[in-house]
């Protein structure tokens, strides 16, 4: 079973100052918006929500569903997008492990990975006992999933009154948070490299092929990072 009491405090950890849970609102908004200006239905954007849980791999799928895509390229479009989780997976997920707690608890509490709620576990897992960090997170990540699920339905109702201008604006809230969260942990070489770097070159490769620069200035920057950590232990 879940324990009640290390639940509810990850549940109500999004209610920290610096909790992303405002910046994730914002974004969803926009997104609810977004849904229901190209065509979705009430049903169709909250379940987008409630199954994906994945910003932006709910733009994309926004994105290729209005310019005509197969769903069996939405559906590899999505996935790749995805694949951006696996990281803070193999990251977050060995300081979750215990022996004394079911694996059923791993399988579902995998529908919760979000840039939103690694944040708010990676800061705080050290304040958990190991045994009980799974229920933690499945209290952080049940918290996230409603504010998503709750703002899309907002942005929905709301579209309405929403310039394109303001939902731009809403959407990237949350990217940008992300980015300052980052500068703010910027303790050792190789996340600072990376992020540096990152923002250079993305803008550097916009030139050269602006489809694509945002992965190649991800994966130039992390490589040469990763290089720089290497060189300094």
């Amino acid at each position: 079973m879940v324990s009640s009491g290390y639940f509810l405090k990850g549940f109500s950890s999004v209610r920290s100052t610096d909790s992303p849970a405002i910046a994730l609102a914002c974004s969803f908004v926009a997104i609810g918006a977004l849904l229901k200006n190209i065509g979705f239905n009430f049903q169709q954007s909250f379940f987008s929500t409630f199954f994906t849980y994945a910003l932006p791999g709910q733009l994309v799928m926004a994105e290729s569903f209005l310019v005509g895509a197969s769903l069996i390229n939405i559906f590899i479009g999505v996935w790749l997008v995805n694949a951006r989780l696996l990281p803070m997976a193999v990251s977050m997920f060995p300081l979750l492990k215990s022996r004394k707690q079911p694996k059923w608890k791993y399988y579902l509490s995998c529908h919760f990975l979000a840039v939103s709620s690694w944040l708010i576990m990676k800061k705080d897992y050290r304040t958990i006992h190991e045994d009980f960090r799974i229920d933690f997170w499945m209290g952080i990540g049940t918290a996230t999933w409603s504010i998503a699920i709750i703002s899309t339905v907002l942005g929905f109702v709301i579209s309405d009154y929403l310039s394109k201008d303001m939902m731009i604006g809403l959407a990237i809230v949350n990217p940008v948070y992300f980015f300052c969260m980052l500068l703010g942990s910027m303790k050792n070489i190789v996340i600072g490299a990376s992020v540096i770097l990152g923002t250079i070159l993305g803008p550097v490769f916009y030139l050269i092929s602006p489809e694509w620069c945002i992965l190649y200035g991800g994966v130039s920057a992390g490589i040469i990072a990763f290089i720089v950590g290497e060189f300094n232990g």
